[in-house]
């Protein structure tokens, strides 16, 4: 008999034709029908004298070395394949049908070491390789689709004055404190402000290209007179790592340990509405591609309107 049942309650389907025997094991829930399905393709494939390529239960290893395969066309593999890697310890000896169990324990032992945003990455790599095997045929069913990420919640909600960009500015070299300027008077991302060459740089704008920015979209940000200054310093001669480290000293030594680089960006938002810009000005300029995302700095604008009203009626 060509299909059978094991004690396990899993369906087996085994053929021997042209001298050649294969034997296949079905995925838990498959059904009498999937089993006659999959005989016939067999049967079929040995018929032709090929090898079928027939859905499985293949090494979670091999799912990550799919996704390790389509990191290196990422705009940021190397950072892409480090949240695969993190995976690893999870995975061994164990197949992608497990693929949920092994996310479970993953995200329980990560969580005690990594904010839940991290951890989403590397849930991600696991889901997209579950997906590339899926879409290749390795597997009956995207398992990846089943494993649901952490909710991040991670909205910080430090906004800093002038004042207290300066105070830490101080305490910056040169390329540092340009960047710091560039990122507060532009809402530029670290990454955007270090890729903006010279030719970027117009009479009145400068361009933000579309393989620089998060969102892939270029847009373009206005120059103000407090910005002219510092466009001598672009583009700047340090690198990431170099603004990482040298603004967190620079932080440490200002005594405002708790304010991270991004945090310039969304003190441009805020500084913006408090001197009367709407959420879609605020949305262009720092480039978010729904306003929905620009409605976090919302309470900001509310706050503005009750001080101008408290001013006008007091």
């Amino acid at each position: 008999m060509s299909i059978w049942i094991d004690k396990k309650g899993r369906r087996h389907v085994g053929i021997m034709a042209a001298g050649k025997r294969v034997h296949r094991i079905l995925p838990e829930g498959a059904t009498a029908s999937d089993a006659k399905q999959l005989d016939a393709e067999l049967r079929a494939a040995l018929a032709r004298d090929k090898t079928p390529n027939i859905p499985g239960d293949p090494p979670l290893v091999e799912v990550m070395q799919l996704y390790l395969d389509h990191a290196k066309t990422l705009r940021s593999p190397d950072t892409a394949k480090m949240h695969a890697l993190r995976v690893g310890p999870w995975i061994t000896n164990r197949r992608a049908s497990e693929a949920q169990k092994v996310a479970s324990a993953m995200v329980k032992d990560l969580l005690t070491k990594y904010k839940p945003a991290t951890v989403n990455r590397s849930i991600g790599a696991l889901k997209k390789g579950l997906t590339l095997a899926w879409e290749e045929g390795r597997t009956p069913e995207d398992w990846g689709a089943k494993i649901k990420r952490l909710a991040e919640n991670n909205q910080r909600e430090v906004h800093l004055t002038i004042k207290e960009v300066d105070k830490i500015a101080a305490h910056c070299s040169e390329q540092v404190r340009a960047a710091v300027w560039v990122s507060l008077l532009t809402g530029c991302r670290r990454g955007e402000v270090l890729k903006i060459a010279k030719k970027d740089i117009g009479k009145n704008t400068i361009t933000i290209h579309a393989g620089n920015t998060k969102t892939l979209r270029t847009r373009i940000v206005p120059i103000i007179p407090a910005l002219r200054p510092w466009l001598a310093y672009l583009p700047l001669s340090i690198n990431y790592e170099g603004v990482k480290s040298g603004f967190r000293r620079a932080r440490e030594s200002a005594g405002m340990e708790h304010v991270h680089f991004h945090d310039l960006r969304h003190s441009c938002a805020t500084i913006l509405i408090a001197s009367g810009a709407d959420l879609y000005t605020v949305a262009k300029i720092l480039g978010h591609t729904t306003i929905k995302t620009t409605e976090r700095y919302a309470h900001h604008q509310v706050d503005a309107q009750r001080a101008a009203l408290s001013k006008a009626f007091a």
